[in-house]
This record gives C-alpha cells, sequence and structure tokens, in this order.
C-alpha cells in the first residue's frame, strides 16, 4: 500500500510540478475541444501529441543519468514544442517552461538555454514567414523567452541549493567518522595494552611463576577476542552514511541489510510520505538503528529485530525492538545510549530505550525533519 509509481516517489521531481503539469495539460487538451465542439482531422495528432507528452512526462529523470533515459528531457522539450503545431491554443506553453527546467536539471542551465535560444529562434522565424508580420513574432516570443529564462535562474538556485547540501552531508558525515575514528582509538587502544601487559607478564612469570604464565595467555587471548569484536563493530559503524549513494530510509534498509550473516534476523518498515531530511538528523537515526542492531547482536542474544519508521508531519519515529534478554538490570545505560541522547538533544529530539513488556529491548528514537539552529 505504500509502495508508489516510481514517478510519484522521485524526491528530485519537485511536487508542484506534478500538479502544474496535470492540470495544464488537461487545460491543453480540453480548450481547444471546447471552442470546436467538432474538431477537423488534425484532432488525431494532437490526441496523439498530448498522449506523447504525458508518456514521456511519467519516464523524465531529473538527475543526470545515462542509457535510455538520458535523450528523454529534449525529447519532451520537443514534443511540448509540437503542441503548438498541432492544435493547441497556447496553453502549452507552461508545458514547455516545465520542459526547459527538467533540461536544465538533467544536462545543465547551459544547455537548456543554448536549445531555449535555437527554439525561440525557430519559433520567432516560423511566426515571421506564416504571419508576414515581424512585429507580431517578436511580442509573442519574447515574453515567453524572459520566463524561461526566469524559470532558468530558478533552477539553477536550486541546484545550488543541492551541491551546498550535499556538501552539509559530507562535512557532517566525515566530523562523524573523525570522532568515531578516536573512540575506535581509545576502545581498541585499551584492549591492545591489556594484552600488552598480560604478554609480560607471561615473560616475567616464565621461570619465577611458570603455573600462572598460562593464566595471563589466556586473559590475552579473551582481550584478543574482545578487541577483534570491537574493531568489527567500529569498522561497520565507519562505513558512510549514505550507503552506495543512498540517503535516509534507503541508507536505514541498507544499514538493516548489512547485519544479514551475523545470525541476526532483521525487518525494517517505513511508514508514511519521506520527507527530506536535515543530515543531522539523518546521522541520528542511522546511529539509533547501528546501536539497537549492535547491541541485539553482542548483548541481548536476540534472533530477531524489528525497525521501523514512521514520518509523521514534521516529526520522524524510529523504533528498533529485538526478542533478546533486555537489559541488564546492574545496567544503568551504556555510553552509546547516553551519547545517543545527547546527539538527539542536540537536534531537538529525544531517544530513550527499556525493557519491552514482552520480553527483549526497544529503542525509540522521536526527532524533528529539521534539525533546531544551534543557540
Amino acid at each position: 500500500m505504500l509502495r508508489r509509481l516510481a514517478w510519484m516517489r522521485d524526491p528530485d521531481r519537485p511536487m508542484l510540478f506534478n500538479i502544474v503539469f496535470w492540470v495544464v495539460l488537461l487545460a491543453t487538451g480540453v480548450i481547444p475541444f471546447a471552442a470546436e465542439p467538432w474538431p477537423g482531422s488534425g484532432a488525431p495528432v494532437f490526441a496523439l501529441n498530448l498522449v506523447l507528452v504525458a508518456a514521456l512526462w511519467l519516464s523524465l529523470p531529473w538527475r543526470r543519468v545515462g542509457g535510455w533515459r538520458r535523450p528523454l528531457p529534449t525529447a519532451f522539450m520537443l514534443a511540448t514544442f509540437a503542441l503548438g503545431y498541432t492544435g493547441s491554443a497556447e496553453v502549452h506553453i507552461l508545458l514547455t517552461l516545465l520542459a526547459i527546467a527538467n533540461v536544465a536539471f538533467v544536462h545543465s542551465v547551459r544547455t537548456a538555454a543554448v536549445i531555449l535560444g535555437c527554439l525561440s529562434a525557430a519559433a520567432f522565424a516560423t511566426m515571421a514567414v506564416l504571419d508576414g508580420d515581424a512585429l507580431r513574432a517578436m511580442v509573442q516570443v519574447v515574453p515567453v523567452f524572459v520566463f524561461a529564462l526566469f524559470v532558468l535562474g530558478m533552477v539553477s538556485a536550486v541546484l545550488e541549493a543541492r551541491r551546498l547540501l550535499a556538501r552539509v552531508r559530507e562535512l557532517t558525515v566525515a566530523e562523524e567518522r573523525a570522532r568515531m575514528g578516536a573512540e575506535m582509538h581509545d576502545s581498541v587502544g585499551h584492549h591492545l595494552t591489556l594484552i600488552k601487559m598480560n604478554l609480560e607478564n607471561a615473560e616475567r612469570f616464565r621461570t619465577r611463576r611458570p603455573e600462572a604464565v598460562w593464566d595471563e595467555v589466556r586473559e590475552a587471548k579473551e582481550m584478543t577476542v574482545a578487541a577483534l569484536a570491537d574493531a568489527r563493530r567500529w569498522v561497520r559503524a565507519l562505513r558512510p552514511l549514505a550507503l552506495e549513494g543512498r540517503v535516509g530510509s534507503a541508507a536505514l534498509e541498507g544499514l538493516a541489510a548489512s547485519f544479514d550473516g551475523t545470525g541476526l534476523s532483521v525487518s525494517f518498515e517505513v511508514v508514511g510520505g519521506e520527507p527530506s531530511l536535515d543530515p543531522d538528523v539523518e546521522l541520528v537515526l542511522y546511529r539509533v538503528l547501528q546501536e539497537g542492531l549492535t547491541n541485539a547482536v553482542r548483548h541481548a542474544e536476540a534472533r530477531h529485530v524489528d525497525g521501523t519508521l514512521v514520518f509523521d508531519g514534521r516529526r520522524v519515529v524510529l523504533v528498533v525492538a529485538d526478542d533478546g534478554s533486555g537489559r541488564d538490570r546492574d545496567s544503568h545505560g551504556g555510553f552509546g545510549l547516553r551519547s545517543l541522547a545527547e546527539r538527539a538533544r542536540a537536534v531537538g529530539g529525544t531517544v530513550v530505550s527499556g525493557d519491552r513488556p514482552g520480553g527483549g529491548f526497544e529503542l525509540r528514537a522521536e526527532l524533528p525533519v529539521r534539525a533546531k539552529a544551534a543557540t
């Protein structure tokens, strides 16, 4: 039920563009027939043109792509432009403006500007020749050209905002990786220090207390196992937030899938329409799921974990619940959970944890879609 058509789920396609497109396409098709109840022989061609425009719209990419989808923006622009010759009452011009914006998103603003200039020159020449009135042709073409330049300016601003947002996300992840690298140094370094001490003791005891040597070796072996487990956990944690270029719920689904092979069965569900998340909020959600899964593997002796991500207006809730043994009664919350709570407070949210009534352990994060401004 939550699965939508691909073109509706495309986060790069502005939702307002969808609304404008279908309203204008409907008006483009209705107005000529309303003005002429019994259309002439050109009606089938006009109808086919409308169908082609609608079909291309559903397949349009909104980022740089390769393969068979790459020429679709140009084809869509030409199809909208052709509506003026197959029967449109000039309402289709708004569709052409959308097409220009799409070309700028997929190719570049410069490419869209060149195509716009060529189309404007072709339209001016055609009108001037057919009507024999160059001034009237200029009056009709120039306003559309100016509006198209305005659209290109807006697209340029959106592309720059996307670039800055991607940079912010990269810096956020880099900062997190640096912090976790320092924590990894302290954690693994502690185990290695203990191993070194055990081995030094074994070396000292080999002649004076031979019976104690094997105790020191055994402890060093146990510390080695603990250090390896810790190193594996940190390596998993240091994976980038955007798994294979994914962010948001896709990154969380990728993280959940990465625990396959650990003996843990993980299910992950997304509820509600997903908005664009603040990079800091994305990072907290990622770490909450990571902490819940890691805790289930290392401490809870769990066999199954349920992860649920709920988008509810301006807030997002992530619940990670396992069927393990629950929290250690002598534990008052580990460093990892305290760190998560502090991160959640920093973005204006909360992280709470505790035993489930039916058994097991639950970690719940409730965060705003947009992180609060730092004070």
